[in-house]
């Protein structure tokens, strides 16, 4: 990514042996949430094994995104079901295990309760004995690591109520060159389908609720299996197609997609610069199957992160 706005990070799905830690063992890799609600309360849990109070957060599992992770842990550690937000800095620091000392990282979102966002009656596991919402100026004396604190002011200093706009480059396609019906009707390979079975918890963990597509199939597909799970229809778009995207249209389409609270945008490489531009964010070059996720808020952009499946 050539420019990064204030958060922006990349993620991407990460294999168990990515980065090492001390004595080149890998790194554990983490992920969870800074989950607030009105009233400026952020959601604490308590560990009774260190007798500390933290984030809700956990390890990423074999072959699970880091996206996928922060959720699902947050839905474990306190029964609360969220939507991210934008990003924050990771966490780097040291752990003593067996086997001795590891590096470790952990990402970091902000993030916002879908739903009912009571605590109190979850039934929690060995590894976490209490969730409670804490007012954050409490917060601060109650949180045990000094990392925690200034993940804390990050989150705190910047929009916590924030909208995501999830611009996606369809997946991996049949070669151009060898095609030769309507390249508009191009399909997916297995690998493409593959990335579009992967969106799928990634855009819930965002909360997309609307998807708005080129017609072209390689791009239907890519969403595809996103539509199934959540029974979605697609706005199909023809401004966003290869063959009749203009950046006056494509203006007036993100405009538009601006004033919604969570969509993912589906296009071509080709389109992406219109889109970029019309969002104000520089360029990026985007694989198949990748995408720039956008945090927005009244129109202005706060924060992106290019997530690849």
């Amino acid at each position: 990514m050539s420019r990064r706005l204030p958060g922006s990070v990349p993620r991407e799905q990460l294999p168990p042996s990515a980065g090492t830690g001390a004595g080149d063992r890998p790194a554990v890799r983490a992920a969870g949430a800074v989950v607030t609600r009105p009233g400026k309360e952020v959601l604490l849990v308590h560990r009774p094994r260190y007798d500390d109070w933290s984030f809700p957060k956990g390890k990423v599992d074999r072959g699970e995104h880091v996206v996928a992770t922060a959720v699902r842990e947050v839905e474990e550690e306190t029964g609360l079901r969220v939507r991210l937000g934008a990003p924050l800095a990771d966490q780097h620091y040291g752990v003593v295990g067996r086997g001795g000392p590891r590096a470790k990282t952990v990402s970091y979102w902000s993030a916002r309760v879908a739903g009912d966002d009571e605590v109190a009656g979850y039934r929690r596991g060995e590894e976490i004995d209490e969730a409670a919402w804490v007012p954050v100026a409490e917060a601060r004396d109650r949180l045990t690591y000094p990392h925690d604190v200034a993940t804390l002011n990050e989150a705190m200093a910047r929009p916590r109520r924030t909208s995501t706009l999830v611009v996606l480059r369809h997946g991996l396609s049949r070669s151009r060159d060898r095609w030769r019906a309507d390249d508009r009707v191009r399909p997916l390979l297995a690998g493409g389908h593959d990335q579009a079975r992967r969106w799928v918890p990634l855009l819930a963990a965002y909360g997309v609720g609307s998807v708005v597509s080129s017609p072209s199939t390689r791009c239907v597909q890519s969403v595809q299996p996103f539509l199934d799970a959540q029974d979605l229809t697609p706005r199909l778009e023809p401004v966003l197609s290869e063959e009749d995207a203009n950046a006056a249209g494509v203006r007036r389409l993100v405009a538009r997609l601006l004033e919604e609270p969570r969509t993912v945008l589906c296009t071509h490489r080709p389109v992406l610069p219109l889109v970029l531009d019309a969002l104000g964010v520089a360029p990026v070059a985007l694989d198949k199957g990748a995408a720039l996720v956008v945090h927005h808020r009244r129109g202005r952009v706060v924060a992106t992160e290019v997530t690849t499946a």
